[in-house]
């Protein structure tokens, strides 16, 4: 009988029990089977509603656990690269929150850490990657039906405006882009199938260095170009979409990142040939974006499946979040500093 998955969670976060917990009682040889938080009376109270067997006074402590697998590390943006290198450094398999790091260097440091330890599989948690949304929204663009591709547009616009919201804290590496923003940039380029350059940005700041809304013009090495729109506050409550352009038409893909809330896939397009328009729409229906994650993070360690967003990805996303954040007038996010 193959051994089980044995995942420990860094934190008793509030995305845990949807990203992780949920998907590991329906995955067949995963278990959640520890967990550790700054207090100690919070990972118990978290442990006994999860029914998560053992918890740790510290997350050094419970990387040292023999009896884990994996680490899941859904702690705030700054601490996410210093406990990925710590997991990896302990032998441990990685999956972890988005963003990967604090900043581009901080992420190429823990991709530096993965490649010199390539038994380990260390995957960023962009759930969405591994959905059949997007394959499906990668097939028509690759089918040639919009003809090439001129332009991609991509929103994601929540509302969160609890000003005391970690998100908010520039010592916790916070700030719209960061956060919903990261997702903006991955699914441009993961629509694009290459990296970007950015023209410009600008960015609306709820205070000092820590944006609620940022914009940026992207360009890429074929001529084709887009922008990102990323906010947690702003005049649009609720925006979560996605446009491809092309010669012979256009496709809109409504909420690429949780598709199992809701989805709408749209496609116009007009045939060269036949000088016909077609307009059309999909549903695409599924599982929750973190169930296929967690199979394929379990594929990876147990079988060497292909891991869709490994450290390399990171450091890519990382890289266009830093130039947003230059190109608008703002520093790159620092780590967190660990006590």
């Amino acid at each position: 009988m193959t051994k089980s998955l044995r995942i420990g969670i860094l934190g008793a976060a509030r995305i845990a029990p949807a990203a992780l917990i949920k998907p590991a009682q329906r995955v067949s040889g995963v278990e959640v089977v520890a967990v550790a938080a700054r207090n100690r009376s919070r990972a118990e109270a978290f442990a006994k509603k999860h029914g998560i067997a053992t918890v740790h006074d510290s997350y050094q402590a419970l990387i040292d656990d023999s009896q884990i697998d994996a680490i899941y590390n859904p702690l705030p943006n700054g601490l996410h690269g210093y406990w990925n290198q710590a997991a990896i450094s302990a032998g441990k398999h990685v999956l972890s929150e988005k963003p990967f790091a604090a900043n581009a260097d901080e992420a190429k440091a823990v991709a530096a850490r993965a490649a010199a330890s390539s038994s380990l599989v260390v995957m960023e948690a962009f759930h969405y990657r591994y959905h059949p949304y997007i394959t499906r929204v990668l097939e028509i663009i690759a089918s040639g039906e919009l003809g090439k591709i001129r332009r991609i547009e991509t929103q994601m616009c929540i509302p969160l405006p609890k000003r005391s919201d970690i998100r908010y804290d520039i010592n916790l590496a916070g700030g719209a882009l960061m956060d919903v923003g990261c997702y903006a940039i991955h699914q441009a380029r993961t629509l694009a199938g290459a990296e970007p350059e950015v023209v410009t940005a600008e960015a609306k700041c709820i205070r000092p260095g820590i944006d609620r809304w940022t914009r940026a013009q992207l360009r890429w090495a074929d001529g084709l170009t887009g922008s990102i729109e990323c906010a947690l506050w702003s005049g649009k409550i609720l925006n979560l979409s996605s446009k491809v352009i092309g010669e012979y038409g256009e496709l809109r893909a409504i909420n690429l990142t949780a598709p199992q809330m809701f989805n709408r896939l749209t496609v116009r397009a007009h045939d060269p040939i036949t000088g016909n328009s077609s307009r059309r729409k999909e549903k695409i229906t599924g599982e929750a974006t973190y169930w296929y994650q967690l199979q394929a993070f379990l594929a990876a360690v147990r079988d060497a499946g292909p891991v869709l967003t490994p450290p390399s990805d990171s450091v890519a996303n990382m890289e266009v979040i830093d130039g947003v954040y230059r190109a608008a007038g703002l520093e790159p996010r620092s780590p967190s500093v660990v006590k």
